[in-house]
């Protein structure tokens, strides 16, 4: 399951990417990790860890 940390990066995230008119293609949780996943468009991976913090893959 998800943390609070996550969700709340994941929202905005989630804004900035579509206030750059960026189309989100995907948001899922990775089972084995725990990390949330955003792709979008065809060269942006986004992985949140479960303590918030984020990196570009």
């Amino acid at each position: 399951m998800h943390t609070t940390a996550q969700a709340l990066k994941c929202f905005q995230l989630c804004c900035d990417l579509t206030s750059k008119y960026c189309s989100i293609d995907l948001v899922t949780l990775d089972q084995r990790s725990g990390n949330v996943i955003i792709l979008a468009r065809e060269a942006i991976n986004i992985e949140i860890e479960p303590d918030g913090e984020w990196r570009f893959v």
